[in-house]
């Protein structure tokens, strides 16, 4: 059996042999009304708090305790954090959650990863680990350069990324006989979708016997909070229909579902063509999983001209739309090239 230690148990709690860990010390989720884990229902408050609320990615792990007790206290707070997401049953709160817990499990990655040592046996182990076991990727530890890791070409191209942006292009990337050679950094960004699966599909898994009176009344706090600060999206201008492609884009917010560059750009040009305020527009970026306020609103006021050479983007024309694969067209585009076109038609039908 692989060994690892109180550090690595810490950082991955959803190793399987982690898991098994608590297991083996008669842990049960149905026992959390216990006051002896009110320590750490309370971390797992204050991280959800963080991570869907705040939009902070801060937890601490105190490396200072005991093996025995760091091991236990981490995975629990795991798989307590988890019960609480699955009990709020709020499809966008699970997937921001889920984006924010794998990224804070990204830094450790990259960490880890970026400073190996070549005869770090410790590393391989956790290489084989999460990769091998959880992902079905064998990554190997190239000896002859320092901090590259190697991937076979059919399971690189198995990740969209490497289609998605120039970089990743194995035009661009060094290649050497059937692998693709990446540093730290890029495979666990490479990987950075799978570990996003692997959280949501460890929260929808989460089905105990009951759900514990403590943990109940957290996720009803949670959800009350949720619900007041993202009410149902309401955009409808009496004079006005919204194109097919804008309302997919709606779709995808109600569902929490993170949005590729070029919809962000279409909804935002779309929004400012139609007079929304900032504050109706970052009320709905807000709803995005990875929303950064500062980040959001220094792009919106740039495509409205606000910033930089006081250039104000238009709407992307119905070609572009389809070449970025956001087009839904219906009955009602025909005759337009560009989604801004319906909302002038139905102005003039009306008036």
């Amino acid at each position: 059996m692989i060994r690892f230690g109180n550090k690595d148990f810490a950082r991955y709690p959803f190793l399987k042999e982690a898991l098994a860990y608590v297991t083996r010390n008669d842990f049960r989720l149905e026992d959390l009304d216990n006051p002896d884990y009110r320590h750490l229902i309370r971390k797992a408050e204050k991280k959800i708090q963080n991570f869907v609320f705040d939009g902070k990615i801060e937890y601490f792990i105190d490396y200072e305790k005991t093996h025995d007790t760091i091991v236990q206290e981490e995975v629990i707070v795991f798989l307590i954090s988890l019960l609480i997401i699955r009990s709020i049953s709020i499809e966008p709160v699970t997937k921001k959650y889920a984006l924010n817990e794998s990224m804070r499990f990204e830094k450790y990655l990259i960490a880890d990863l970026n400073n190996v040592n070549q005869n770090d046996k410790t590393v391989r182990d956790i290489l084989y680990k999460i990769f091998n076991e959880l992902f079905g990727t064998e990554i190997l530890l190239e000896r002859n350069i320092y901090n590259f890791f190697k991937i076979r070409i059919d399971d690189y191209l198995d990740h969209t990324i490497a289609y998605q942006e120039r970089e990743w292009n194995l035009i661009n990337r060094t290649l050497d006989k059937g692998f693709v050679y990446l540093d730290g950094t890029e495979i666990v960004r490479l990987f950075r979708n799978e570990l996003n699966l692997l959280i949501i599909d460890r929260i929808k898994k989460m089905n105990p016997e009951r759900i514990p009176s403590t943990i109940a009344s957290i996720s009803n706090s949670f959800k009350l909070q949720w619900e007041k600060l993202y009410p149902s999206i309401r955009i409808t201008n009496m004079h006005s229909i919204t194109p097919p492609c804008i309302d997919h884009i709606y779709e995808l917010i109600k569902k929490g579902e993170n949005l590729p560059h070029p919809a962000r750009v279409l909804l935002a040009t779309f929004l400012i063509y139609t007079n929304k305020s900032f504050d109706e527009m970052l009320n709905l970026f807000k709803r995005l999983p990875d929303y950064n306020e500062q980040i959001t609103r220094y792009q919106l006021e740039h495509l409205a001209g606000k910033r930089g050479l006081s250039k104000r983007y238009f709407v992307p024309s119905c070609e572009k739309v389809k070449l970025n694969n956001l087009c839904f067209e219906t009955k009602i585009c025909q005759g337009i090239t560009n989604p801004s076109q319906l909302v002038n038609r139905k102005k003039y039908e009306t008036l």
